[in-house]
């Protein structure tokens, strides 16, 4: 889903070491300049995603199993797209929250549903609370989170994390802050992941060249 499109829809809501592949096309393209991850010594894997992507509601339990089973010099990060949207936003709020408060596992795919299916606006801290409420152990906590200012700062750094990766379309997944690689790209989800595993031993091969 391009940017244009996820716009919409967040708008609609208020109302490889695998087998060798052929590619008809380059199944990657390569950031420039490259970004630096939180932890040099992994090879970091960044899906961007928001709730309001049917594509990216499709993807999450592929990378959900994928991610199971990484390498121990692999790290993986979901990171939600922002644009400069309030609504965006207030998602991305939403994911930080969960993640912070220990309740994303409970929570994630609720939320998918309630998006696109219940056409839930969970953009602002009445709508989470309301929400919320039942569905977490601890709605005080899970709100405490939601107004912090640590969720605050990981939310304005998904947003400088988007633009420095120069992601236009979700889901998107970068390599180790250099390669990026999507269905639109690979042809599918199942092609992106297995990009995805081509790209990292791409990169372990690349750093014992250094």
């Amino acid at each position: 889903m391009n940017r244009r499109d996820a716009l919409k829809l967040s708008a609609l809501a208020l109302a490889l070491p695998t087998a060798s592949v052929s590619w008809a096309q380059s199944p990657f393209t390569v950031l420039n300049p490259p970004q630096k991850g939180d932890d040099p010594s992994k090879i970091e894997v960044v899906e961007f995603f928001h709730y309001g992507c049917p594509h990216c509601r499709d993807f999450d339990p592929l990378i959900s199993d994928w991610k199971k089973k990484l390498p121990e010099d692999v790290s993986f990060r979901a990171v939600p797209a922002i644009w400069n949207n309030a609504q965006l936003t207030g998602l991305a709020r939403l994911y930080y929250a969960a993640e912070v408060s220990g309740q994303l596992d409970a929570i994630h795919g609720a939320v998918f549903v309630a998006v696109q299916e219940e056409k839930r606006p969970l953009f602002t801290e009445e709508q989470v609370r309301e929400w919320v409420s039942g569905k977490v152990a601890d709605p005080a906590k899970f709100m405490d989170a939601y107004k912090s200012f640590g969720v605050n700062s990981l939310v304005q750094r998904a947003d400088q994390l988007a633009r420095a990766m120069k992601v236009q379309g979700v889901p998107t997944v970068v390599i180790d802050g250099t390669y990026v690689t999507s269905a639109s790209l690979s042809g599918s989800h199942v092609n992106t992941l297995k990009v995805t595993d081509q790209l990292i031993a791409r990169v372990r091969e690349e750093r014992k060249g250094k």
